[in-house]
């Protein structure tokens, strides 16, 4: 019996065996949802007196939209802790009528407001932008929270507060790795079985074959190297690795041609949303005034810095160029982070307001950010699989009421943005 001439068995499996995990392990290229904040649950107790647990819930959400950044239930932060305020006034008519016009209220001279103001050192803000609705469910809900304090649930290991409450929780993005992990175990065991099968017809060969010298010699091959390194196998796997590695780069540049995602200007004061968004949270709307109501979310003017500034941290350098930038009578310089072309409409009302889209749907975890930067990448691609995905939130909305009832009837489970016109042109190009 002959056995083939060349190079030895050894050679050929090693130069296979790399060949087949070359081409099981090219990167994989996936991608995963954003996974949307997760807050710890809360447990309250019911509302005393004749509170309604809606009219309490409406009060929480308007009191965190505008009174969160100076009051506290059972701490003075800006202003005085707000614990049985409704107490320290005649009736709720005088106290709402101090939460919409507190400066008018201390000038006409009510005692315990001019001493408020005497104390503090500072005037509340005006909210009469508020409805009395509004304003009579945030005192409604002081009431509550005077009387049962809410109670944040607490871990089942500790029975300690959960400190993280409402920041997001890490997503395991380690899906790719044991892909290739298990990759690799199945290609070892491939290579064992391999050189088990080798051991074995080997074996037989010896015990049962009449071997000249010649393949006896092929049979006890020891591996080459180098045989295996110039090995016509690798040297087509390392040019096809070497193609597909510099493809793949010039791709990614040409794609990301006049996109600035991960785009992180320095700014002329160092703000950091961790601390103001994240540690306090303070609302997105208390700043950016124009997001409900404009097409631009609009940058924060000077005054709204002052508001909580004027009595806090007023010694520290970032706040003093506050200082200067009121007394120069010039804005402050902030470098913009997100930039649309021109070409491109975007309105902040149509999406926030109307269609009840978070901000950290397009903006990333803002109050996480010691530094802003553009988290997604803005472009038309995007904006059109955001469309394509999204149900319309059509609850209470009387606009939407034909449109639902037109789409229920074609039998269509829920309606997306795709169905009543989010990808026409002239939606967002005109």
């Amino acid at each position: 019996m002959k056995l083939n001439r060349g190079k030895s068995y050894f050679t050929r499996l090693l130069s296979a065996c790399f060949v087949a995990f070359l081409f099981l392990t090219t990167p994989i290229v996936a991608q995963d949802a954003a996974a949307p904040a997760v807050a710890a649950p809360s447990v309250s107790a019911p509302p005393s007196g004749a509170a309604s647990p809606e009219a309490v819930a409406s009060g929480a959400a308007v009191f965190k939209a505008n009174c969160k950044q100076c009051h506290a239930i059972n701490e003075v932060v800006v202003g005085p802790a707000l614990k049985d305020a409704h107490k320290r006034w005649p009736n709720k008519a005088a106290l709402a009528n101090f939460i919409k016009y507190p400066q008018k209220v201390i000038d006409g001279g009510n005692a315990y407001a001019k001493g408020l103001y005497d104390k503090y050192k500072q005037y509340m803000p005006n909210h009469d932008f508020l409805s009395d609705g509004d304003i009579d469910n945030v005192i409604t809900w002081i009431v509550n929270e005077s009387e049962n304090p809410t109670v944040v649930a607490t871990a089942a290991t500790g029975g300690v507060a959960d400190a993280g409450a409402g920041a997001a929780v890490p997503e395991d993005n380690s899906t790719l790795n044991v892909v290739l992990a298990v990759l690799m175990v199945v290609l070892l065991l491939m290579v064992l079985i391999l050189i088990i099968f080798i051991n074995l017809i080997a074996r037989y060969l010896r015990q049962n074959t009449q071997l000249d010298e010649v393949d006896e010699e092929v049979l006890e091959g020891k591996i080459n190297f180098w045989g295996f390194l110039t090995s016509t196998p690798i040297k087509a796997g390392v040019t096809f690795l070497f193609v597909i590695v510099l493809a793949k780069a010039g791709w990614d540049k040409v794609y990301a041609v006049g996109i600035q995602q991960g785009y992180a200007p320095k700014q002329p004061i160092a703000f950091s949303h961790k601390l103001h968004a994240g540690m306090y949270e303070i609302d997105c709307n208390y700043c950016h005034t124009g997001v409900n109501k404009g097409k631009s979310a609009t940058i924060p003017s000077v005054n709204i810095c002052m508001n909580c500034h004027n009595a806090i941290k007023t010694e520290s350098p970032e706040i003093k160029k506050i200082y200067r930038a009121i007394e120069n009578n010039k804005p402050i310089e902030w470098v913009r982070v997100h930039n649309l072309p021109d070409l491109a409409y975007f309105n902040h009302a149509q999406h926030v307001n109307v269609g009840g889209i978070e901000c950290q749907k397009c903006h990333g975890a803002v109050q996480e950010m010691e530094v802003v930067e553009q988290y997604s990448s803005l472009t038309m691609g995007w904006c059109i699989n955001c469309h394509r995905e999204t149900v319309v939130k059509a609850e209470g909305n009387a606009y939407y009421n034909k449109l639902v009832s037109f789409h229920g009837e074609k039998g269509t489970k829920a309606m997306k943005v795709v169905d009543v016109g989010g990808l026409e042109c002239s939606k967002c190009h005109y």
